[in-house]
């Protein structure tokens, strides 16, 4: 369940790259230089910014289309709608790495801004992950409420049937449902609760990002 739902959302995010703080000069520059350099880290932060509004934007066309996806079961629209996000997704996971590296480079120096994207990125990458895991959850329903297929019973006319899923309910199968139940109550909410976790850490650090353009902006 989790590996199909995984082929039509599968966002890489290359977030392995270490942040070398040997390639930052620790040389002072001069005044000029320095305006030169807090323009353009501005720039970067305010772009980085509207990436983060983009990624706002997936997540709600992600989530709108599920919610239509559940109701009329439109396999193939919900397949091209994952196959966009992650498009969407991969595509700002490369440029926010790019302003990593840049941020290290020895134009900008700003070891602490690449730390703080890399942060971000790694919650980002929590909140979609668990996501996910909480789409997959919705599809596959309670499993106390979960659809039986009848595709191997036998059929006495078009309109009855010889189920072969009836089955005598025991204290025993009661018990197994009830626990299963339980499981998967518990794997939603603490999905639920992961993505919480990551979007408010996420919010945490863009107001740094915030503060850090105000200060810029302020200079």
């Amino acid at each position: 369940m989790m590996e199909d739902f995984e082929k039509k959302v599968s966002i890489t995010e290359k977030m392995e790259s270490d942040i070398d703080e040997a390639t930052c000069s620790s040389s002072s520059s001069s005044s000029s230089s320095s305006t030169t350099s807090s323009s353009k880290t501005l720039h970067l932060l305010r772009s980085f910014l509207a990436i983060q509004e983009r990624r706002a934007q997936a997540y709600s066309k992600l989530k709108s289309g599920f919610a239509e996806y559940m109701v009329s079961g439109g396999e193939l629209a919900y397949q091209q709608l994952c196959s966009e996000i992650t498009q969407e997704f991969n595509d700002c996971s490369k440029q926010v790495l790019e302003m990593e590296s840049l941020f290290m480079n020895p134009d900008y120096c700003r070891i602490d801004l690449a730390q703080l994207l890399r942060a971000i990125q790694t919650q980002e990458k929590q909140k979609l992950q668990l996501t996910a895991t909480i789409q997959v959850l919705k599809k596959a329903g309670r499993p106390s409420e979960r659809l039986v297929s009848h595709e191997n019973c036998r059929y006495k006319t078009a309109m009855e049937h010889e189920c072969v899923h009836v089955h005598e309910i025991t204290e025993n199968a009661g018990t197994e449902e009830a626990e299963a139940n339980a499981e998967y109550d518990n794997a939603l909410k603490e999905a639920i609760r992961g993505v919480q976790n990551a979007v408010t850490a996420i919010n945490e650090h863009l107001e740094e990002v915030r503060y850090e353009i105000a200060a810029l902006e302020a200079e």
